[in-house]
């Protein structure tokens, strides 16, 4: 039996060739200090550095061809 987690609890998934999923109660700050506005209880953090709403996500991973992982090389 799986156990539920409470509802406090932060989790964050990392989407392969994707962003960060950030679910849960949490605060993220500008470098100012100031915290940015959460709108949503799950956000999509970019972390391919071509969004243009940073640091959200706006899909931008999928037209720059981000890969989470390098590709394997041929060993011929």
């Amino acid at each position: 039996m799986k156990k539920s987690r409470p509802s406090s609890d932060v989790v964050i998934t990392a989407y392969p060739n994707g962003p960060l999923l950030v679910r849960g109660d949490v605060e993220i700050l500008e470098a100012s200090g100031e915290p940015v506005p959460q709108r949503r209880r799950t956000m999509a953090l970019c972390r391919c550095g071509a969004s243009t709403i940073k640091p959200f996500c706006d899909g931008s991973h999928k037209l720059i061809g981000f890969r989470t992982e390098a590709p394997q090389e041929d060993e011929s």
